[in-house]
């Protein structure tokens, strides 16, 4: 076990606590900042706030107070620049500590328990029974699988929930359209693209052959009258057939989950959830169906519709009652809906309907936007057939990575696999590595690079560390290490210790893309790091020094990308 030294937020905790020592502030009424130029120093603290409370010169502030800090701190330097003071970390205290503390956590650095005893609610990937998952279902899939790993990070209790859509009125068409031209597909060999073909076939028939939707209408009736029967059966086996094929998809992605409940599961508690918002004096009638005004909200702000005037019930309805049911299991700390910004106004009239009823942990409950997946010649639409298979992708992408692999690593052992973990994790890296708010525009070349900034190229920088460790001599990385040698290495070493915080900001902000950003910058400075810092063959002390950095960036290299569900090959 290595020596436990103080992370970069302690040598800041260290700084914040001298600085309110000696002047009185508050805790958290300031905050450090990065000085203008990085020789300046690795943080400043600007000290205008304490000219404008003392009504002095802020450059003499300054050089009176760095004088009382310096008194105070150990292994660190504080130094005024006109109206800052500027904090410089001992160079070999910051090594050792940061390196010992990086190399003893190993895996769990990082982490914290700041959400212990809290709970994370989080609804995710979500796709439609009896269609193929489209590449525009990776979005909620990986971005809610990594939101949250980060809570899982720091101590929170979660809870993944698929919210399978295995309800509503496009079941009634597609048994409609199972029972007119079902024999003439195979649904045994390849049920979901059989199903596609149907669900297709029906929106393009619809228009001239009222039957079709008279038959629809009727089949999604008896559906939701709970009888047992023809159109039951056929639902049942769709939703078998659909699993099967998702579970395969999710695998491959490193998704699992806690719960896998379909809208169906909610059928019990339709009435119940529609008395309840009754009694709380919200609804009226319009026309025959049951709304809820949000007039209050905007002008142009529609009802939300909770029971359609032939009885049956709405997305809406569904989504209410899956909101009230998991308060009430698991008061919740945060409860996010990772659903695309399309569906914004549908998120915006769930809160509305709670914020009319009262509802205290309203607040709590967030929709996590993100941009829509488009192809380039439009928005992806599965009525008009026009999606690629999600599957179909992460196959291109593996045969891509295999045939990298072949050319440049012939006799890498484990080929096949490392080509999965690359291939795929291409794919995850590239949705992740925006903003996700921002709509995507789905490229082959794209999704298939694997050079600049993607996951394989963060993915070759670990296993390059991870053979250099392994070629150094036994114990030479435990020899005593000559801090000195990391003099010049401050940058990265800070960069380092960013870590933890930004685990925290991306949980906080629910922004995976925070992580994956981290990932490619830390890439970029340890390899130009290792290009100009050879680290083996030198004097046992140097590299003794410079393989525990290496060690540590790896160490948080392979952590950061387990957060975003990314694999680490150990070679390539």
């Amino acid at each position: 076990m290595f020596a436990q030294g103080r992370a970069v937020q302690e040598f800041i905790a260290s700084i914040e606590s001298a600085i309110i020592a000696a002047t009185g502030l508050e805790p958290g009424s300031f905050s450090l900042e990065s000085p203008r130029k990085a020789e300046l120093g690795d943080f400043a603290f600007p000290c205008f706030l304490l000219a404008k409370r003392d009504k002095g010169n802020p450059a003499q502030i300054a050089g009176k107070l760095a004088e009382q800090l310096n008194a105070s701190l150990e292994g660190i330097q504080a130094t005024a620049t006109g109206p800052y003071i500027n904090f410089q970390i001992d160079r070999s205290d910051l090594a050792r500590s940061l390196l010992g503390s990086i190399r003893s956590q190993g895996a769990l650095y990082g982490n914290s328990e700041e959400g212990r005893g809290q709970t994370v609610v989080i609804d995710l990937s979500s796709p439609n029974i009896a269609k193929p998952m489209s590449v525009g279902h990776l979005r909620s899939t990986v971005i809610g699988a990594a939101i949250q790993r980060l809570h899982d990070a720091l101590g929170y209790q979660t809870v993944g929930i698929n919210h399978i859509g295995d309800w509503g009125s496009q079941f009634g068409k597609l048994v409609a359209a199972v029972d007119r031209w079902g024999g003439e597909v195979d649904l045994e060999s390849d049920p979901i693209k059989a199903l596609l073909e149907l669900y297709v076939r029906y929106h393009n028939e619809e228009a001239t052959d009222p039957s079709l939707q008279d038959a629809a209408r009727a089949a999604f009736q008896e559906l939701e009258s709970g009888k047992e029967g023809h159109v039951r059966a056929v639902w049942r086996r769709l939703t078998e057939l659909s699993m099967q094929e998702f579970q395969r998809t999710y695998e491959r992605l490193h998704v699992h989950f806690d719960e896998i409940r379909g809208e169906s599961f909610y059928e019990d508690h339709l009435g119940p959830i529609i008395e309840r918002i009754v009694q709380s004096g919200v609804t009226e009638e319009s026309e025959g169906a049951l709304i809820v005004s949000l007039k209050e909200f905007g002008e142009n702000v529609p009802p939300c519709l909770l029971r359609k005037s032939d009885g049956t019930t709405l997305y809406a309805t569904r989504d209410l009652a899956a909101a009230f049911h998991r308060w009430e299991l698991y008061h919740f700390a945060r409860c996010l809906y990772v659903v695309g910004g399309d569906q914004r106004l549908h998120f915006q009239q769930l809160k509305y309907v709670l914020q009319r009823m009262g509802v205290e942990w309203e607040p709590k409950v967030e929709h996590i936007a993100f941009g829509m997946m488009r192809l380039p010649e439009g928005k992806m639409s599965t009525r008009k057939g026009q999606v690629v298979f999600l599957e179909d992708v992460l196959d291109r992408a593996v045969a891509e990575a295999a045939k990298i692999i072949a050319e440049k690593n012939p006799e890498l052992a484990n080929s096949a696999e490392v080509a999965e973990q690359v291939g795929v994790g291409a794919v995850i890296f590239n949705d992740l590595k925006r903003e996700r708010v921002k709509d995507i525009e789905f490229v082959w070349s794209e999704v298939l690079s694997f050079e600049g900034d993607t996951g394989p190229y963060v993915q070759y920088t670990h296993a390059r560390l991870l053979s250099i460790l392994t070629k150094a001599d036994a114990g030479a990385i435990d020899a005593a290490p000559d801090w000195s040698a990391l003099a010049d290495s401050a940058g990265l070493l800070l960069t380092l210790g960013q870590f933890p915080g930004v685990i925290r900001k991306a949980a906080t902000h629910a922004e995976p893309s925070e992580v994956t950003q981290y990932l490619l910058g830390l890439a970029r400075e340890i390899n130009s790091w290792i290009a100009a810092n050879r680290v083996l063959g030198q004097a046992p002390g140097v590299m003794a020094a410079r393989l525990q950095l290496a060690d540590a960036a790896r160490i948080v290299l392979h952590k950061g990308l387990a957060l975003l569900g990314v694999s680490a090959p150990e070679s390539m």
